[in-house]
C-alpha cells in the first residue's frame, strides 16, 4: 500500500500537506512556549538522550518540514518564528511550564555542542537566539518557590526562637506576661541614661547656687 494513501486511495498532495499542517496545529494547542532549535550534527545517542530529557519535563519534541511549520505558525502567536525556518529545524513545545523546554534545551546544549537555539516564543512574547537563552536560564517555578519559602522560613524561625526564649524566661522568673519582660528589659537599660542626664543637670545647676552665695557676701 502506498504510504500516502487512505483506504487504498492515494491522497492528493494538497490534502497530504494539510494533514501534516493540521497535525502540527494540534500539537501546538495549549502550548505556552515553542522553541526552535538546529539539531544538525547530533548523534543518535545524543538525540535519544535529548528526547528523553524533554519527555520527562512534559515537553513535546518534533521535527517537521520547515514549509509545513510555516503554514502551521501562520496567523498564530508563533508566527514570528517563520523567519527562522531555514536549515534543519526541530520544535520543543512546552505546556504547563513555559520555561521547561528552553531550560532542558539549555542544559543539553552545554553537553551537546551541536545543539543550537534559533528563537522562541514564550507566553506570547518573541525572543531571538540571544534572548531565548536568557529565558532558558530562569529557574523553574518549583525552584523559585523553594527559594522564596526558604527566605520566609528564616525570619519565622528566628521569631519562634524569640517567643520560646520569652516563654522560658517567664517560667524561670515567674513573671505573669511577656509584656512584663519587655518592660523589665527597658527599665534595666534606662538607669544608665537617667544617671547621665542627672549628672549633667547637677553640673549645670551648681554654678548658679555658688554665684548667689557670692552675691550675698558682697552685699554684706
Amino acid at each position: 500500500m502506498h504510504k500516502n494513501t487512505i483506504g487504498g486511495v492515494q491522497m492528493p498532495k494538497v490534502e497530504q500537506k494539510q494533514t501534516v499542517i493540521d497535525a502540527i496545529k494540534e500539537t501546538m494547542e495549549g502550548a505556552s512556549s515553542i522553541v526552535l532549535v538546529d539539531y544538525r550534527g547530533l548523534s543518535v545517542e545524543e538525540d535519544t538522550e535529548l528526547r528523553k530529557a524533554l519527555r520527562e519535563a512534559n515537553v513535546t519534541y518534533k521535527v517537521f518540514k520547515n514549509s509545513m511549520m510555516k503554514f502551521a505558525f501562520d496567523g498564530t502567536e508563533f508566527e514570528p518564528l517563520q523567519q527562522h525556518l531555514a536549515g534543519p529545524s526541530a520544535v520543543a513545545i512546552s505546556y504547563d511550564d513555559p520555561t521547561a523546554g528552553p531550560r532542558v534545551l539549555l542544559k543539553q546544549s552545554k553537553a551537546f555542542k551541536n545543539l543550537e537555539f534559533k528563537a522562541g516564543v514564550v507566553e506570547g512574547t518573541y525572543y531571538d537566539e540571544s534572548t531565548i537563552v536568557k529565558i532558558a536560564a530562569i529557574p523553574s517555578r518549583e525552584e523559585l518557590l523553594s527559594k522564596l519559602l526558604g527566605s520566609i522560613k528564616s525570619p519565622i524561625s528566628s521569631f519562634a526562637r524569640i517567643v520560646k526564649a520569652i516563654g522560658e524566661k517567664v517560667e524561670e522568673e515567674g513573671k505573669a506576661t511577656a509584656a512584663e519582660i519587655a518592660v523589665g528589659a527597658s527599665v534595666e537599660e534606662a538607669p544608665a541614661e537617667e544617671v547621665a542626664v542627672e549628672e549633667v543637670v547637677a553640673v549645670e545647676e551648681a554654678p548658679v547656687a555658688e554665684e548667689v552665695k557670692e552675691e550675698e557676701k558682697t552685699e554684706e
